[in-house]
């Protein structure tokens, strides 16, 4: 962090990602606590410089309360769910609606990351596969799952809730956004939304945040989409990282924001989001 010039990390689990296919509750359960356990414990070594954000099991809704509870006591923000859930548990049904309602009370912001749940990141890719896994299904994931949490209403219902999509970049998102906007005008009253009292893309605006670590085209999107709730990352110490290069990648992708703008993206937002505490830190 002190050779990449980078002030705190919020913290996401790597090995951990593959653990949200588990179909043993009891077993996920278990395996998440000593998880968290860990993470506590490694984040104590810097208080406001490494931020964890906890896994959280969503077989069982009261134990996921219990342990967001616990792990808010223990200084962690925010939580980690899978991106894709099993059939038996869609995001379009009701059952996910006690969790929604404690994570916004809590001010624990739900973040959804790449390669967790019933998709793609259960099977080995080969050939092919490869590519198209890590660009189009990994944007595909990440749309349908917004779309179901928008259009059935959870954020609506939930205005509070904070969504944070996790390495999925943020190009896609002012697109999907205007088609959503465009065809909700133009559909709704066929297909009638009561619980959708303004555009779809003005809750997203307000509840939905997304980080990218090099996404050039989202850089050039950020004068006019994103300025509040797009988030730099480094993605340390996995292959994609640019460490120990990011201040040049940052000057290469964002350096023609406005200033203003720019310390939002890499700083500003993140602080906000998660009530960080981190004032003392000057880089």
């Amino acid at each position: 962090m002190e050779t990449d010039g980078v002030s705190a990390e919020v913290l996401y689990p790597t090995l951990g990602l593959r653990l949200f296919a588990m179909e043993d509750a009891e077993c996920q359960e278990a395996c998440f606590e000593i998880a968290n356990d860990w993470m506590i414990d490694y984040c104590k070594v810097t208080p406001g410089r490494l931020i964890g954000i906890p896994m959280i099991s969503l077989y069982n809704l009261k134990s996921a309360i219990t342990e967001l509870e616990r792990c808010k006591k223990a200084g962690m923000v925010g939580c980690l769910i899978w991106q894709v859930p099993p059939e038996h548990l869609p995001f379009t049904s009701d059952y996910y609606d006690p969790f929604w309602e404690a994570a916004a009370a809590m001010n624990m912001p739900v973040n959804l990351h790449i390669l967790t749940g019933f998709n793609y990141s259960r099977f080995e890719r080969k050939g092919l596969d490869t590519y198209k896994t890590a660009v189009n299904d990994k944007v595909n994931d990440a749309a349908n799952t917004l779309f179901d949490l928008l259009f059935t209403g959870v954020l609506s219902r939930f205005p509070k809730l904070k969504l944070v999509y996790v390495e999925n970049e943020c190009a896609w998102l002012p697109f999907y956004t205007h088609e959503w906007d465009k065809y909700w005008l133009r559909f709704k009253t066929k297909v009638p939304l009561p619980f959708m009292k303004k555009l779809p893309g003005e809750y997203v605006n307000e509840q939905v945040y997304a980080t990218f670590f090099s996404d050039p085209c989202g850089g050039q999107l950020m004068n006019r989409y994103g300025q509040d709730t797009f988030m730099w990352s480094n993605d340390y110490p996995h292959a994609a990282s640019p460490w120990p290069h990011s201040r040049k990648v940052i000057a290469e992708e964002l350096g023609h924001l406005p200033k203003d703008v720019l310390r939002k993206v890499v700083r500003e937002n993140v602080i906000k989001l998660y009530d960080l505490k981190i004032d003392g830190i000057n880089n």
